[in-house]
Formats: structure tokens, sequence, C-alpha cells
């Protein structure tokens, strides 16, 4: 073989190596082989999806690293991987991986949902200015799907913990016209964020606290006293304590310590000191002991002790509150002013055991202002 058909030979071997290179350099490089029919990167992801909606974040992350071993160029897993990591407040690792399901998103619809998981992580961290962040995605994720209902979610929750609850309404309520994913997660964020626009907290302090699935002693006392501003009525009542409070020791360094020092200057019924001389600040309300505490102010202020023993011995309408409770009277008080109400309409129970969430905490206050009109 001469010279030049040599060269013309191995030039044309070189040519289709290069392209065979590049073509396989397009393609995911698998890492590791499958080891049975279900060992594929959608199902890992799907089954990291379930374990996300679990809180089991560690199992999550190991089901979404094994669908990226099997593709690394798989888009969902990073997406999941990168919600993961933000809930674990891993946000260097987070934003890489989502940077990752971005760059391999293959469609628009996992371009879209890489958006959405840059919504999702700028929510979690709430660094400077991460709500303008959130809505730049919203507006890259339905530019890429129009009517994308998980955008419209993770908007409403963004508006909702940003204390924006007007436009979270509107978000949620464009998740339920779409009427494909969320719906029921939407339709229970649209209630809660209407509850807590009727009950309009006016501090930084209640709306926060509106967030809270539940309550504390401490949130209480916080609530008392910002909202209600109970520390001034009580001081027209002269129902503040003229000795110095001495702190309970696990009230100390407390975040809301002055709120609870104040609630017991007042000496309100449900937030006093326990016999072993602790506050226990972060233990949950229940609604029973949020009724004492609530008729202990409607008596206060309105100046009648009568109340405070109004329904003794009345028969009880509730199925799981007895009239001999020692919170029956409390109970009884609120409810037939119209402060707070039975938690089910169809069984007609109270739930005096269930905790209280913040925006039933503030709708109470707000019912309470509007009976009492003192406040």
């Amino acid at each position: 073989m001469n010279k030049p058909k040599r060269v013309l030979i191995f030039t044309g071997l070189i040519l289709v190596l290069g392209g065979v290179l590049a073509v396989s350099g397009c393609a995911p490089t698998v890492v590791r082989e499958p080891t049975g029919s279900m060992d594929t990167p959608q199902h890992h992801v799907f089954s990291g999806k379930k374990m996300l909606d679990k809180m089991d974040l560690d199992g999550a992350i190991r089901e979404f690293n094994l669908a990226i071993e099997l593709d690394p160029k798989f888009s969902p897993a990073y997406q999941g991987l990168g919600v993961a990591l933000g809930l674990k407040k891993d946000f260097n690792a987070a934003y890489e991986a989502m940077s990752k399901a971005s760059k391999y998103s293959r469609t628009k619809d996992e371009e879209a949902m890489a958006y959405v998981g840059f919504m999702r992580l700028n929510t979690l961290e709430k660094k400077k200015g991460w709500l303008e962040e959130v809505e730049a995605y919203y507006h890259k994720a339905v530019g890429r799907v129009e009517g994308l209902p998980d955008a419209y979610y993770y908007l409403g929750l963004a508006y909702k913990e940003g204390y924006r609850f007007s436009d979270a309404e509107k978000a949620f309520k464009q998740v339920l016209t779409i009427n494909k994913t969320f719906v029921g997660e939407a339709d229970e964020q649209l209630k809660l964020v209407q509850k807590i626009q009727r009950a309009m907290p006016g501090t930084e302090v209640g709306k926060k606290i509106a967030l809270q699935d539940k309550i504390t002693r401490a949130d209480c006392a916080a609530l008392f006293i910002h909202e209600l501003l109970l520390e001034k009525v009580y001081e027209k009542n002269k129902k503040l304590s003229p000795k110095p409070v001495t702190l309970p020791p696990d009230v100390k360094d407390h975040p809301l310590k002055v709120d609870v020092e104040a609630i017991l200057r007042i000496g309100l019924r449900g937030l006093e000191v326990y016999p072993d001389g602790k506050f226990r600040p972060d233990d949950y309300v229940t609604r029973a002991v949020y009724a004492m505490m609530v008729e202990d102010i409607i008596v206060t202020v309105s100046r009648d002790q009568a109340l405070s023993v109004k329904h003794v011995g009345s028969p009880s309408p509730f199925p799981d509150v007895r009239n001999d409770a020692p919170y029956f009277n409390a109970v009884m008080v609120c409810t037939t002013r119209g402060i707070m109400e039975g938690s089910n309409m169809m069984t007609g129970q109270f739930n005096p055991e269930g905790q209280v969430s913040g925006a039933s905490a503030l709708l109470a206050i707000r019912n309470l202002k509007e009976n009492l009109r003192v406040f």
C-alpha cells in the first residue's frame, strides 16, 4: 500500500473515531450497570420524591444519587437532589445540584421544573432579595410551560412566607383553576391564607406566628402582648403585679423572654409558672387551655367576675367536653360569644386537647377585639 492511501485510511479512521466519541460525549455516561428491571433513573426519582414527601431526606438523597449513578445527566434526579439538600440547609450543594438540573434538561418540562426548584431553594434560604428571585424564576418556569401548577403552587407558598397573603391567595386559586396537580395542597393553603386575612395580624410577630401549624406558650405570650397590647390594657385595669417578676430558669435565654416576662406580670390564667418553677415556653398549647386564657382576658377587661362561673352546671353542647371539666366554663364563654368555634362541624366536637394553629389563635384574637371593643 502506497503512502497516500495509508494516509487517507488513517485519516478516515480518525474521523470515524472522532464521530463516535462526539456522539458518546452527548449521551449519558453510565457509571454503573443496572442490577434489575426496576433499577432505573426514573424509578429512583419516583422513590426519592415519595421520601421527600415524608421528609426522609437522607433516604431521598440516596435515591436521587442512585438515579445519577445510572444516568449522570438525568435532570429530574438533580432537581430532587437540590430540593432535598435545600431542606437540609446545605444550600451551596443544593444550588449546584439545581444548576445541573437546568443544564441537563432535555425538555421544556424538565427546564421549567428546574426553575421551580430554584423557586423552592430561594424560599427555603430567604437570603436578601429572595422573593424577587422567586418571582423571576416563576416567570421563567411559566415561560417554558404555560399553566404549570407547580410554579403557581410554590409561588403561593413564597408569597405566604413573605406575608403577601393576598398574592398567595391568587396563586393558590390559579392552581385550583388549572386543576391538574397540587389541587388538595393548594385548597388547604388557600383556606389558611384566607383565615389569616380574616384574622388581620397587625404586627410582624403576628404574621410570623400566623404561619405556624401549632403555637407554644411563649408564642401565646407574644401574641397577647403584641397583637392585643395586653400590658397597656391590664395597666388600665390595675392588674399588673407591682413586684418585679422572677423569671423561670427556662425563660432567661429564650428569644421571647420579654413577652413571657410581661405575661407573668399580668398573671394570665393558663400562662402561669408551673409548681416546679418552670414556664415551659416551648410546650404546645391546647384548645382548652387557650380558651382559659381568652376567658381570663374577657373577665378582666369586662370587669364581670360572674362570667367565670356563668356556665357552671349547664349541659355541654360538645360531646367531647364534660360540664365538670375545669375548662368547661371557658369553652362556653368563648364559643357562645363567637370567639372560638368547634373544630368539627359534622360531629359537633370542640377537640379540647387539639393543638392551636397560629391562624386560629389570631382569628380568636380578632374576634375578641370585636367582641370587647376596647383594644
